[in-house]
């Protein structure tokens, strides 16, 4: 099983990025799983024609310990396995402990040995790798991790940052940095300050994706850009990016 983590400051482009890889993993014959570890829980938004999908914490604190697998997940476009932490109730709680919370429901109902899927993509908000956020690399469920960066100063200082995580828990034996993946905001000299900050981090650049109209107007539609214009340039360059994580990956497959 190919399980990879994604990450990236807030806003950078990574449920996007995680929707349509998990589009591209599907078209390559995989059975594909992808959780999205955010409170905002948007990251299947676009695999269920724009509906939003009921959060494992929601769940859990209607149904506790009566809910059931079939509660926690649901299958979206193209057979694509969906399942959203969710956050706490505003002002009360921590969404660290919360996602940690949903991933251990998760392996309670015994998630990964009923649906048995090929590949696992977790969609982390990452601006600061702490408490439930950094699950996906501390408790093994991630073999490998990418961060999605454009070329916008916070967004790589975020880069740095996350890598210097994933680099902390590699050495105890956990996920391993994959590379990066260029989420294009067209500032200026952006391809070079990515650039440097791979060489900094002994990474590469694994994708330049395309700022593409194409992605907006497919969400218009409550539609992924995948379906929607599958034709199109960033589509083609996902594709590309999705047979080299696997490439990255067969190791751990």
């Amino acid at each position: 099983m190919y399980r990879f983590a994604v990450y990236g400051k807030g806003g950078i482009g990574k449920s996007t990025t995680c929707s349509a890889l998990s589009c591209a993993f599907t078209e390559l014959g995989l059975k594909v799983m992808q959780v999205g570890c955010d409170p905002k829980a948007d990251s299947t938004l676009y695999l269920h024609g724009g509906q939003r999908i009921p959060t494992m914490l929601d769940v859990l604190r209607e149904k506790r310990d009566a809910a059931t697998l079939d509660d926690l997940i649901v299958t979206g476009y193209k057979g694509i396995v969906c399942a959203e932490a969710g956050g706490p109730t505003p002002g009360l709680g921590c969404a660290g402990r919360g996602i940690a919370a949903a991933f251990e429901a998760l392996d309670e109902r015994d998630v990964f040995d009923i649906v048995k899927p090929d590949l696992v993509l977790y969609d982390v908000l990452g601006d600061v790798v702490c408490g439930g956020f950094a699950m996906p690399i501390r408790e093994g469920y991630a073999d490998r991790v990418f961060i999605v960066t454009s070329g916008e100063n916070m967004s790589i200082y975020a880069a740095a940052n996350i890598a210097m995580a994933v680099e902390n828990f590699r050495k105890r034996g956990y996920a391993a940095l994959g590379g990066l993946i260029l989420n294009r905001r067209n500032v200026p000299d952006e391809l070079k300050k990515v650039q440097t900050l791979a060489e900094d981090l002994s990474t590469e650049i694994l994708a330049d994706l395309p700022r593409d109209d194409h992605i907006s107007d497919a969400q218009d539609g409550d539609r992924g850009v995948m379906e929607a214009y599958p034709d199109c340039a960033y589509a083609a360059e996902i594709r590309r990016l999705a047979e080299r994580m696997l490439a990255l990956g067969e190791d751990h497959a």
